[in-house]
């Protein structure tokens, strides 16, 4: 059966070819003939009673040549002729992004939606998390000075966190004697006007931050991201590099007790960081990792994502 996908997605052309999951999952969708559409959260549309998308057919992808797509002009789809539609999108995110996730749930009833729109936007990835913050490092969530100087005092080593970003971007390790400390808080603070995110520093990031993907619920794979030399950071988008890695029993354990969880509020595709057996995000917007899992373990996790239909 030829099925009709949608990709609610950041642009097309400015994805890593080598490294992004929307790709994998794209590329899994040709292979089995379905036709595949992508739009952008403003494209989305609501008019009595219906929602539709100005959306791009996309008909071929070819990683090798440059462009690596063929897309037709944008067309005018009502997105419930659609069988699936998948959304993914990096934080930050505007309002537009969070009206979508209104309009899709007008549909999800009637179209299968990964991950569950509601879900989507009421589970940022460094909030979510803390429902189980006995798996979690010593965490913080303030733009209280105050709260920020007694947290560093007690933790000495910390980490500081935009709180709604993504990628590693603005991730900075404040060291127990570093006088830069007051300089970079005020430079958190004027940046924007949310509260940010400090965790206790955990030493065995040196032995990798481990991406691990659970697909309704249950995890079936992961990298281990080693940071460079020169990096606290672990994320492949900064630099880190991705190794074959298997999971401890801690690892297990806390998919066995977050996986329930995120199966029932039909958060399906999600994928949760692990360092040093500390749970430090959770990633229902667009997880990444699956080209990686297949080069190092050659596990087809898009063709899983799939066969949840």
């Amino acid at each position: 059966m030829k099925l009709n996908v949608g990709f609610q997605m950041d642009p097309i052309e400015g994805l890593n070819v080598s490294e992004d999951s929307t790709l994998a999952i794209m590329l899994e969708c040709l292979s089995n003939k379905y036709r595949i559409w992508q739009f952008q959260p403003s494209d989305v549309s609501y008019l009595n009673g219906r929602v539709f998308a100005d959306a791009k057919h996309i008909f071929e992808i070819n990683e090798s040549k440059t462009p690596f797509f063929k897309s037709s002009k944008r067309e005018k789809i009502n997105l419930e002729s659609l069988d699936m539609i998948f959304v993914r999108q990096d934080p930050p995110f505007d309002i537009s992004y969070i009206t979508s996730t209104y309009l899709l749930e007008y549909i999800e009833k009637k179209v299968k939606i990964i991950n569950k729109p509601s879900e989507i936007r009421n589970s940022p990835e460094k909030l979510l998390l803390n429902k189980w913050h006995d798996l979690t490092p010593k965490t913080l969530i303030s733009r209280n000075f105050n709260e920020i100087y007694d947290f560093k005092k007690k933790y000495k080593d910390i980490i500081v966190k935009p709180l709604y970003g993504n990628g590693g971007h603005g991730v900075i390790l404040i060291k127990k004697d570093d006088k830069n400390f007051h300089s970079l808080i005020e430079m958190f603070m004027e940046r924007n006007n949310e509260q940010f995110i400090l965790q206790e520093f955990i030493p065995e990031i040196t032995k990798g931050d481990k991406r691990i993907i659970l697909i309704n619920g249950q995890p079936l794979g992961a990298i281990n991201r080693i940071p460079g030399d020169d990096d606290v950071r672990a994320n492949l988008h900064v630099g880190g590099k991705a190794h074959k890695t298997s999971l401890s029993k801690k690892e297990k354990d806390i998919c066995k007790t977050i996986g329930p969880y995120l199966k029932k509020k039909g958060l399906l595709f999600v994928g949760i960081d692990v360092i040093g057996g500390k749970l430090t995000e959770i990633n229902v917007t667009s997880p990444t990792g699956l080209k990686e899992i297949y080069k190092l373990n050659n596990v087809n996790l898009a063709k899983n994502i799939l066969g949840l239909f």
